[in-house]
């Protein structure tokens, strides 16, 4: 037996009442679905609707603007902490992404197997409508690797290391040098890798609460407040205390940006960095420590632009694919099929009208890909209806009149429609799970059309049909409900 909304009882005489009902509904579905097809329309040319709110969402591939792609460098990361890795320099990065302000922006992780045991973690960044990529490449790239030095104190460690950056220099000043050597010589001895002044302590942006701008109240020039994390704070106050009449450097990204020196200890957990701030160097810098530091190094690898003519291009390409494609596909199932043509054809517009506004209202961004996709399930949805049909076919030919033709080939129908949809569906949410950005765009909207078509092809179109009333066996109402050339 199938579901409910296929359950009928045998052969009942005609119930005038019942009928009626049968056709408020199909009027019912009838109007909103075209209901809803007219406040699509009339949102997309501009005017006021209940749907204007809910623009559609659109890929970069078709609104236009940024991709940017960049490996991970997860060589000193375990392997069981690989994923969990990616995962939260996704969420830093978007966090820049957001300060920079782009909407709509999708970061994901990709996993490239490659020829070597390890596979490479890659981060794939597109930013619909940027168009300024230096300034992204910045923001996003660009680590904010926050640091606190001490006072290195004077003896043999300092002497040696202040030796061996004379003696680097030395060697550098040779012209005959390329850097591949000096990057050598530089692995070659690790006293290079030390700071002379400084000595590195525990405490960097990883144990930073949030950072804000205040503005000195003598000078009312903007400086950049740090707050640290309760851990922190116990550390920042250890280091004040060791180094009181002594220069506690901050270094960010290497460099350092203030040298205090410590008069007493602070025991706040706040810290104060002064210079030669404007309130546009201050907020960025705010936000870049604010959005925090990337957990392994990335490096871009390949940039991407679309031009917002050329979507524009690819989307009205895609649209006039689908209109297409459903004018021939209406005018096959209107002459093959006759009425159950036109009730298919009305389920089908029902469908479009289900899947634009679900578009809209989740909202779905679609790509090229994902349009594809969806051009994909309104096949699937006719195919449904020619089961139904053919079964309908069949049903006619043993003798059975019009109503029973309808609701066996509906109940004969169901089962291979189930099945080969269950397929779909598993095949979508395969690729979506699996697939790159451009997959799971396309099996998105394939596996949201299947679902919708299971219900446009077996409740819609059986409502219309059941809505007709059709009775009697006579040789004019089997054509008008038989196919191709078949009369009886």
């Amino acid at each position: 037996m199938v579901p409910g909304f296929l359950y009928r009882q045998g052969n009942t005489p005609y119930n005038r009442p019942i009928m009626w009902r049968k056709r408020f509904i199909a009027l019912a579905l009838l109007m909103a679905g075209f209901g809803g097809g007219y406040l699509i329309i009339d949102a997309e040319r501009g005017n006021e609707s209940l749907l204007s709110g809910f623009p559609f969402k659109y890929g970069l591939d078709i609104e236009g603007g940024t991709q940017l792609v960049y490996q991970a460098d997860t060589s000193k990361i375990l392997a069981n902490d690989v994923r969990k890795t990616m995962d939260a320099l996704r969420d830093v990065i978007e966090r820049r992404v957001n300060l920079f302000g782009v909407s709509e922006a999708l970061i994901q992780t990709e996993e490239v197997n490659s020829l070597s045991d390890t596979p490479t973690q890659r981060l794939i960044v597109e930013l619909p409508g940027v168009t300024n990529i230096q300034q992204a490449v910045e923001l996003i790239g660009k680590t904010p690797l926050l640091e606190f030095k001490t006072e290195r104190p004077e003896g043999d460690e300092k002497a040696a290391i202040t030796a061996a950056y004379a003696a680097a220099q030395e060697v550098f000043s040779s012209e005959t040098m390329t850097d591949q050597e000096k990057q050598s010589y530089l692995l070659a001895n690790p006293l290079l890798q030390e700071d002379p002044s400084y000595i590195n302590t525990e405490l960097n942006g990883s144990r930073l609460a949030k950072a804000s701008v205040v503005f000195d109240q003598t000078t009312n020039e903007p400086k950049v407040l740090l707050t640290f994390t309760d851990e922190g704070k116990q550390m920042f106050s250890d280091i004040t205390k060791q180094n009181i009449n002594k220069t506690v450097a901050i270094y960010l990204d290497g460099a350092p940006i203030s040298t205090p020196v410590v008069r007493e200890a602070i025991l706040d957990g706040n810290a104060e960095i002064s210079g030669s701030f404007n309130i546009n160097t201050a907020n960025e810098l705010v936000g870049r420590l604010n959005s925090g530091a990337l957990p392994v190094p990335i490096a871009l690898l390949s940039t991407a632009t679309v031009g917002a003519t050329l979507g524009e291009r690819a989307l009205d390409a895609g649209v006039q694919a689908g209109i297409v494609g459903i004018f021939i596909v209406a005018a096959f199932l209107l002459l093959w099929y006759r009425v159950p043509g036109i009730v298919a054809v009305l389920a089908l517009g029902i469908y479009l009208s289900i899947m634009l506004v679900i578009f809209k209202f989740i909202p779905v961004t679609l790509t090229a890909a994902g349009i594809a996709g969806f051009i994909l399930s309104i096949g699937m949805a006719v195919d449904a209806n020619i089961l139904i049909f053919e079964r309908m076919k069949e049903e006619l030919r043993k003798g059975k009149d019009i109503a029973d033709a309808m609701h066996d080939g509906f109940e004969r129908a169901w089962l291979s429609i189930r099945d080969s949809n269950i397929a779909s569906i598993i095949s979508a949410i395969i690729l979506f799970w699996f697939g790159t950005s451009l997959v799971k765009g396309f099996a998105l909207t394939l596996g949201i059309g299947v679902l919708v078509s299971m219900f446009s092809a077996i409740s819609v179109s059986r409502t219309f049909l059941l809505a007709l009333g059709s009775r009697g066996s006579g040789r004019l109402v089997r054509f008008l409900f038989s196919s191709g050339t078949q009369i009886k």
